[in-house]
């Protein structure tokens, strides 16, 4: 009789553990899947070296498939200077790995080179924070999910 009330209060104890756990918003493991939807993002940072080096600040509107691919379009100054193109498109390819961390490749259709990201995912995918990967680049953007589309 003893026994069975020690049994009754530890599994008492753990469904109380996992109750406040999951009521803390625990996150759940992350996939492609984490990120769909539009984002919204702001860049700030600096290119190091070459003919665009100095500060860059810009704005993003991207969308995630939920299947690893997005698309997207940004405005970016370099060096407080406005782009030639108002609104530059993208296309790109996403890997979100179960810990929420993962990587980004962006591909313009102006010719500019392709960007290599790296990326964490938070809040179960509310929002996106971003590190540009390639050399010369010390940029990062931080992404938020749009409530609900327009």
């Amino acid at each position: 009789m003893k026994l069975r009330m020690q049994l009754t209060a530890v599994a008492s104890l753990l469904i109380l553990v996992a109750f406040a756990a999951s009521a803390r918003g625990q996150p759940g493991p992350c996939s492609n899947a984490t990120l769909k939807g539009e984002y919204g993002f702001t860049i700030t940072g600096q290119i190091l070296g070459g003919p665009v080096a100095g500060p860059v600040a810009g704005v993003t509107l991207a969308f995630y498939d939920g299947q690893g691919h997005l698309t997207q379009v940004d405005h970016v100054l370099l060096n407080g200077n406005p782009p030639s193109v108002q609104w530059r498109p993208a296309t790109g390819t996403y890997t979100l790995n179960a810990d929420c961390t993962g990587t980004e490749e962006l591909d313009f259709t102006d010719g500019t080179p392709s960007l290599h990201l790296s990326i964490v995912v938070v809040g179960r995918g509310r929002e996106i924070h971003q590190v540009v990967d390639d050399p010369g680049i010390a940029t990062t953007a931080v992404g938020v999910k749009r409530d609900s589309p327009l």
